[in-house]
């Protein structure tokens, strides 16, 4: 994946507060042994060999054959506040690759046009919070990047909330495995109100707004004021909102979310998205008032 970034009360749901994991200051032991990784007797095995020959817990750890690699990144990304999943972990899609594996080249990227992001359109004095994940069509890895780009920013500490506002063909519900939940097709009919966002325990710091049930009438729900109402208070409760949309040369969905959001960032495929599309789509969104603030080419 490459990217690259031009400069260009409804609801009152419960959010988590900017605090510090209950992991961090503790050591990288205590971390493995309460996490089932490391038994206590191998625990004090280490501790003698780091007592003895002044080595650090890790490169005792590996020289002794009892921890990986993998272990000591996992006990490091809890003491500095990152959390992510191990790979035996099936509790999320493992699509979720910012989740399982964030120091890959991919999540790297993603870091990136995150860096990107927090400097040219997020801004607090400005009051920017919401972004809209726009694509011309299917298959082009719209829900991948609204995802995984969520899960970035909570590991930066922001409170962000990925809301499924593809009315159509959801997918975050099926990535963050949420069964089929009340979500944002219900709030909107007035029938949940906040209890429809979710907390991701494993994910300091997200929370995910699914799509909820697939109403017969998408465009109408999304160009009402009342949608207008529910964005403008989970933004005053959020620092990021992220929200995943339909195929935007298919649904004037697109468009709706983007004016709403305040801004898109257009994702592409190579070998699949085709240029006319593309262009369509971003001529679209200007003449729709909303601000194309970067875009992003998927080779994942």
């Amino acid at each position: 994946m490459t990217d690259k970034v031009e400069t260009k009360s409804a609801v009152e749901p419960t959010v988590q507060k900017k605090t510090a994991h209950k992991s961090a200051g503790r050591s990288i032991g205590a971390i493995l042994a309460d996490s089932g990784r490391l038994s206590l007797e191998n625990a004090e095995r280490i501790l003698r060999l780091q007592k003895e020959q002044g080595k650090r817990f890790g490169d005792a750890a590996i020289e002794l054959g009892l921890l990986t690699e993998d272990d000591i990144r996992f006990a490091l990304s809890r003491q500095f506040d990152y959390p992510y999943l191990s790979a035996g972990d099936n509790s999320l899609s493992q699509e979720l690759v910012a989740a399982y594996k964030p120091f890959s080249k991919t999540v790297e990227q993603l870091r990136a046009l995150r860096s990107q992001l927090m400097l040219r359109w997020f801004d607090t004095e400005s009051q920017r919070k919401s972004l809209a994940v726009v694509s011309p069509g299917h298959g082009e890895g719209r829900s991948f990047i609204a995802a995984n780009l969520a899960i970035v920013f909570s590991q930066l500490g922001e409170r962000t909330l990925l809301i499924d506002a593809d009315l159509r063909s959801p997918r975050q519900h099926m990535l963050f495995k949420l069964g089929n939940n009340a979500g944002l097709s219900d709030m909107l009919a007035g029938r949940v109100g906040s209890q429809a966002i979710v907390r991701v325990p494993s994910l300091l710091g997200l929370s995910i707004l699914p799509a909820g049930a697939v109403p017969p009438n998408p465009q109408e729900l999304l160009g009402r004021q009342g949608f207008t109402d529910v964005l403008e208070s989970l933004c005053r409760h959020f620092d990021v909102v992220i929200l995943d949309t339909p195929a935007g040369s298919e649904y004037a969905d697109t468009q709706t979310l983007a004016v709403r959001a305040g801004a898109a960032l257009m994702v592409t495929r190579k070998n699949e998205s085709t240029v006319a599309d593309v262009v369509q789509l971003a001529r679209s969104l200007q003449q729709s008032g909303a601000s194309l603030v970067g875009s992003v080419l998927n080779d994942v």
